[in-house]
């Protein structure tokens, strides 16, 4: 990669950390509808299993690596079916996966130029087979994936994780995400942050924050 001009645009920032699922991967928020809509669930109801007991649940557990995928699927479904509407959990991943947004992935490349780059990402074991998550990783100086340290947004560690890896301090990182209670962790340690409901608004306030054109 490029060689950085560090410390000369940002106030200091020397990294910007991106999200995958919803940052630079279509949400999976609106097919989570459409399927609640299909199958008359009420709205919004993956989003609350998913959030039930949200450091433990299958899920969770899942994300960091600690149970299989026919694991997952089973416990899934029991947890789904204890809130009223059983889920298979194969299910849920298939509506979680998204689409690459291309405007984004230009907008990494952008700030690779002059900054260091992370991938952050509460991810599946499985996906390790997909190529087009290979090809991603490697537009990246760091890429930490829960499924493959253990650890999962937004526990502190994983976040610091990240700094080590980079090389940098949270005080001078930007963390892209579109949850919420994960900004607030990365805040909490020092990073700005920038939540990414529409990807055009995100990059025109990282634009202003970083200094640079994207």
């Amino acid at each position: 990669m490029a060689e950085r001009q560090e410390g000369t645009a940002g106030a200091g920032l020397r990294a910007v950390f991106f999200d995958l699922g919803g940052v630079l991967f279509t949400s999976p928020f609106r097919r989570f509808r459409e399927y609640e809509l299909d199958r008359g669930l009420p709205e919004g109801f993956l989003v609350r299993v998913n959030s039930t007991d949200p450091s433990g649940n299958a899920l969770a557990r899942l994300e960091r690596g600690e149970i299989d995928l026919d694991e997952f699927d089973v416990l899934y479904a029991r947890e789904s079916a204890a809130l009223g509407h059983e889920v298979p959990g194969r299910v849920l991943l298939q509506l979680i996966v998204g689409a690459p947004i291309p405007r984004m992935l230009r907008a990494v490349e952008k700030v690779s130029e002059r900054f260091k780059t992370g991938l952050l990402t509460n991810d599946f074991p499985f996906l390790d087979g997909e190529s087009s998550l290979r090809e991603l990783e490697g537009m990246f100086d760091v890429v930490v994936r829960s499924s493959r340290v253990g650890l999962r947004k937004p526990d502190p560690d994983f976040y610091l994780l990240a700094c080590e890896m980079a090389e940098v301090r949270p005080t001078e990182v930007v963390f892209l995400d579109d949850i919420g209670v994960n900004l607030k962790a990365a805040r909490a340690l020092g990073m700005r942050t920038i939540k990414v409901a529409d990807p055009d608004e995100a990059l025109e306030e990282l634009s202003r924050v970083l200094g640079i054109e994207l």
